[in-house]
C-alpha cells in the first residue's frame, strides 16, 4: 500500500505540472476549451512517465494499459480539436459564458477548470498508478479479458462519433432533429457508453496485481462523471423541452444500448 500511495503523490504532482502548463496556454491563447483537448492526453503522458518510472522496459500490462490509454486519448484530443479548433469556431459557449460571468476569472479558471480537471484526471488514472507500482506480470486471463473490454469500448466510442460527425455534417435545413440513427438508436450517448467501457476494461486489468481492486476508482469515477456530471447532464439540458428530443428521449436508454421502446 505504502508503495501506491508514493506512486499516486508522484503522479499528483505529474499531473498539477501538466494541468499549469495547459492553463499557461490557455491564457496565451484566451481559450479555455483547450482543457477539453487536454483531457484525452493527460493519463497518455502519466502512463509513459509511469512505464518509464518504473525502468521495466518490457511487456508488462503497464505498457498494455498505456498502448491502450494512448490510442483513447489521442483519438479523443484530435477528435475534440478537430470539433473546437476549426477555422472560424470561436472559444466554447460553456467557457465562453464562465469568462463573462466569474469575479478573478483568471484564478478561478485555473482552480475550478484546470486544477479540478487534474484531481478527476488523477482519479480515472487509478489503473495506470497501480499497475505502475508493481509493473510485474499481471494474471493473463484479467489482461485478456480487460483489454477485449478495452476494444468493445473503443469501438463503441468510435463509431458513435463517426455516426454523429456525419448527421451533424448534413445541412441543417435537410436533417431530422434529433439523431436517432446507428448506435443512436440504441442509446442517447453510446459514446459515452464506449468511453466507460474503455476504462472498466483498464480497471480489470489492473485487478491482476496486488491492491488491484484500488484501479476500480477510475472507471468509477469516469462513469459517474458522464453518467451525472459533466457527460450526460450537459448535453441533455440543451435540448430539454423540445418536442422531438422528448420523444427520443422516453423510448431511448440514456446510458447503456437497449433496444428502443415502442411508441
Amino acid at each position: 500500500m505504502i508503495t501506491i500511495l508514493r506512486t499516486l503523490g508522484a503522479s499528483a504532482l505529474v499531473i498539477w505540472f501538466y494541468v499549469t502548463a495547459w492553463f499557461v496556454l490557455s491564457l496565451a491563447l484566451k481559450r479555455n476549451d483547450v482543457a477539453d483537448v487536454a483531457w484525452g492526453l493527460g493519463p497518455t503522458v502519466l502512463g509513459w512517465w509511469l512505464y518509464v518510472r518504473a525502468g521495466v522496459f518490457s511487456a508488462t500490462p503497464l505498457l498494455l494499459a498505456t498502448v491502450l490509454v494512448t490510442v483513447w486519448g489521442g483519438r479523443l484530443a484530435w477528435h475534440v480539436a478537430a470539433r473546437d479548433f476549426a477555422p472560424g469556431h470561436e472559444e466554447d459557449a460553456r467557457y465562453a459564458a464562465w469568462r463573462k460571468e466569474w469575479r478573478n476569472f483568471t484564478v478561478r479558471s485555473y482552480l475550478q477548470v484546470f486544477l479540478l480537471q487534474g484531481f478527476f484526471m488523477l482519479l480515472v488514472s487509478m489503473p495506470l498508478i497501480v499497475l505502475g507500482s508493481w509493473p510485474s506480470p499481471a494474471s493473463p486471463v484479467l489482461t485478456v479479458l480487460g483489454a477485449l473490454l478495452w476494444f468493445v469500448g473503443f469501438g463503441f466510442e468510435s463509431v458513435a462519433d463517426s455516426q454523429l460527425a456525419a448527421f451533424l455534417a448534413i445541412p441543417r435545413e435537410e436533417r431530422p432533429r434529433v439523431m436517432d440513427r446507428g448506435l443512436w438508436a440504441y442509446s442517447r450517448h453510446p459514446n459515452y457508453f464506449g468511453e466507460s467501457l474503455m476504462w472498466w476494461g483498464l480497471g480489470i486489468i489492473a485487478l491482476g496485481v496486488p491492491y488491484g481492486w484500488l484501479g476500480l476508482v477510475g472507471p468509477v469515477t469516469i462513469t459517474l462523471l458522464l453518467v451525472f456530471v459533466s457527460g450526460i447532464p450537459l448535453v441533455e439540458r440543451r435540448h430539454a423541452g423540445e418536442p422531438d428530443w422528448e420523444a427520443y428521449k422516453e423510448r431511448t436508454s440514456a446510458f447503456l444500448p437497449m433496444p428502443p421502446k415502442k411508441d
